[in-house]
């Protein structure tokens, strides 16, 4: 017997494909922690002594931000500024999208888990974060909140390969903020998924945010970003206030 909901669920979140008209639908979305040791050592963290650590967002957090979210208000190439923070900062990331999932993957065999890539922005309202930090409890609502992944489409892998090295970038206002390298990660992308999958089942659908370079700081209602990374994709916004 099927079930039925007493509501209309809403659409699965999900992103565009480039060059189809097929979609990757989102099941969870996990982010790797402290991954470039310059940006580790900015927050005052040794990257040298830790292996990489996890936190999650909400699938519904990430969308295009190009198409925006019309049936949430969101118009495209904008982002609304979440309430309960006055110290929002940007994060630009790799983002990897699985295709094949799997548990305990050996790094050798990690990329053959990999449907494809996307380049993404992780906001966070610091200043809960770092509340959070002092009193020892979860980061989930500096991290998970409405709109805190806008990203671009995901390009398959069978047309860019796997970039192991490839510049990763974010202006504010024309200003450039961040400007790293992929080959500059601790842990690179097939010690990220191994990692990972020891602790979960990676399923098809996940997407995994691998971690910021440095130069990330705050952001205002007004600012124009801009970011990308060489031959997976760029993004634009606006940072708009919310009502």
């Amino acid at each position: 017997m099927s079930a039925s909901s007493p509501f209309t669920a809403p659409e699965p979140a999900n992103l565009p494909i480039v060059d189809s008209t097929a979609r990757f639908f989102l099941n969870r979305v996990y982010c790797v922690g402290r991954n470039y040791a310059e940006h580790a050592r900015e927050l005052g963290n040794d990257p040298d002594r830790e292996p990489p650590f996890f936190f999650a967002k909400p699938a519904d957090a990430v969308f295009a931000v190009d198409e925006g979210v019309p049936a949430r208000g969101v118009a495209p190439h904008t982002v609304p500024y979440p309430p309960e923070t006055d110290n929002l900062h940007y994060e630009m990331e790799l983002v990897v999208a699985i295709g094949v999932g799997g548990a305990d993957i050996a790094p050798a065999d990690a990329l053959t888990h990999v449907f494809g890539y996307g380049a993404g922005v992780d906001l966070t309202r610091r200043d809960l974060q770092d509340a959070a930090k002092v009193l020892r409890r979860p980061w989930d609502l500096s991290k998970g909140f409405d709109f805190s992944g806008p990203c671009t489409p995901i390009v398959s892998a069978s047309a860019v390969g796997h970039p192991s090295a490839a510049r990763i970038w974010l202006d504010v206002d024309g200003e450039r903020r961040q400007d790293g390298d992929l080959v500059d990660q601790i842990w690179p992308v097939q010690g990220v998924i191994a990692a990972l999958s020891r602790f979960v089942t990676l399923r098809p659908g996940d997407l995994i945010f691998t971690g910021t370079p440095a130069g990330v700081g705050r952001i205002e209602p007004g600012n124009e970003i801009t970011a990308g990374i060489d031959g997976i994709g760029d993004l634009a916004f606006s940072l708009v206030s919310a009502g």
